[in-house]
């Protein structure tokens, strides 16, 4: 075995034998490891023989040099690069490179890979985590993924089917349907039920959940009693799950529905403070709905559009693009409210051209989805995916706050030829780099990534 040269007591180069290869580095590279990682108790260790796979050493020592996996990483095995990053204690480092947000690049993104399901359930709903792992709903299962795409494991609930799904941590999450009381809070990685959190109604009847929404610190849970008559949104605390306040709750009087539509989505608003509220409701002539802006601390609406013209299929709200935007049920076309008029007689602005509804088209929205993510707002419309991003347009400012008179956005279709049509999209989702994708009748997941990242 070659020998190991010896070090200046006060040189700042490492030498380390793995498995019979020399590496030589440098103190400041393998304190990038952290503290708690053994490569950086090599740099003060007399002993530097490690028993493991040179090759997969240099992978690593690369991605401490540089923040990136280098290109002849593709050619090894991704469970292999994991199981070596475990064993030196450098996982957390992998995980933030590989699912950093700012590697997000919604021009770039193309269709990586097809995630299997068992079963012949599709999807019904999806969640992910703030580093990439992902949480699909199909039947009476939940099927969970980690940061890596690559491992994959399925746990049975007792639901039918679920609904509404809410990733807690990479491992917990919390989970309910429109056909079964109370909300669960689970172990996804053990397989167990932690907590049912229900909703004392005045009916005492059974409390459906309609949607979850989270804060981080705090739980919003849209529950609605099972005779259909009343609902209300309870607020938990994300820690230890209780009660912190409860938002409404609102009761059906006679035959005005529209006075207690069920909260369907929500999400919440950091830079307002404000919990978004939408839901709506279909009969034989018309949809109506409505749109809330809950200030959690007072308990009160802010804000709240009655939408009832082009009512919306979907709404997302963009911190980002302080904006609300929906996709109307009637002409498909997106539309969005600018949040920084709350409290004006704004209304919804076209973003299309408008003219689908003078041409007297119907529902060409139903089914639609609209999420946001960073700085764009992604639509789903039947099997393609369009992009709507806001174009910078000078130095128009407005007299009251500095604000551009006029917003205009821009669409744009989403990956390359290959990657358009297909069955109706039936969820969108954002995790870490990555953009998640079901569609009707498919047993699979599509992940959206930059081309220029990942394994």
């Amino acid at each position: 075995m070659p020998s190991i040269p010896n070090s200046m007591p006060d040189s700042n180069i490492v030498t380390i034998d793995v498995g019979g290869q020399i590496f030589q580095t440098t103190k400041q590279t393998l304190a990038l490891a952290g503290p708690k990682s053994l490569l950086s108790q090599l740099a003060d260790s007399t002993h530097r023989f490690i028993d493991r796979d040179p090759e997969l050493f240099s992978i690593l020592l690369s991605f401490l040099r540089t923040g990136n996996l280098p290109s002849k990483a593709k050619a090894f095995d991704v469970e292999d690069l994991i199981e070596e990053s475990k064993f030196f204690n450098i996982e957390s480092l992998l995980i933030n490179s590989h699912s950093n947000p700012s590697q997000f690049d919604a021009f770039n993104l193309d269709k990586a890979l097809f995630l299997p399901l068992n079963g012949r359930d599709s999807p019904s709903t999806i969640a992910t985590s703030n580093i990439g792992t992902l949480h699909v709903c199909h039947g009476s299962k939940i099927t969970s993924f980690d940061w890596s795409m690559r491992k994959k494991s399925t746990i049975l609930t007792q639901f039918s089917a679920i609904d509404s799904l809410l990733a807690l941590t990479p491992t917990v999450a919390a989970a309910g349907a429109t056909d079964f009381s109370g909300l669960q809070v689970l172990d996804l990685e053990h397989g167990y039920v932690k907590e049912t959190l229900d909703w004392e109604n005045v009916t005492r009847s059974s409390s459906n959940v309609q949607a979850i929404g989270s804060s981080g610190e705090l739980l919003f849970v849209s529950f609605e009693s099972g005779r259909r008559n009343s609902n209300s949104i309870m607020v938990y605390d994300s820690n230890s799950l209780k009660p912190v306040t409860e938002l409404g709750p609102y009761e059906i009087y006679g035959a005005d529905i529209d006075s207690a539509i069920p909260a369907t989505k929500l999400r919440w608003v950091s830079g307002h403070n404000l919990l978004m509220a939408s839901g709506s409701h279909s009969d034989i002539s018309k949809t109506s709905g409505n749109i809330k802006l809950w200030d959690i601390r007072s308990g009160n609406v802010v804000w709240e559009i009655k939408d009832v013209v082009d009512c919306f299929s979907d709404v997302a709200v963009s911190d980002y693009l302080s904006g609300i935007f929906k996709v109307g049920i009637n002409s498909g076309e997106v539309y969005y409210m600018d949040l920084r008029k709350m409290g004006d007689a704004s209304a919804w602005v076209c973003l299309g051209d408008g003219r689908r509804m003078l041409n007297g088209k119907k529902k060409e929205g139903f089914g639609c989805k609209i999420e946001s993510h960073a700085s764009q707002v992604f639509c789903g419309k039947g099997g393609d995916i369009e992009l709507w991003s806001e174009i910078v347009m000078g130095s128009k400012k407005s007299n009251e706050g500095g604000l551009l008179e006029d917003r205009v956005f821009r669409k744009n279709l989403m990956g390359r030829v290959k990657d358009m049509g297909g069955s109706r999209i039936t969820n969108l989702a954002f995790g870490g780099n990555k953009m998640f994708v079901t569609r009707n009748g498919q047993q699979t997941v599509e992940v959206w990534q930059s081309s220029c990242h990942g394994f």
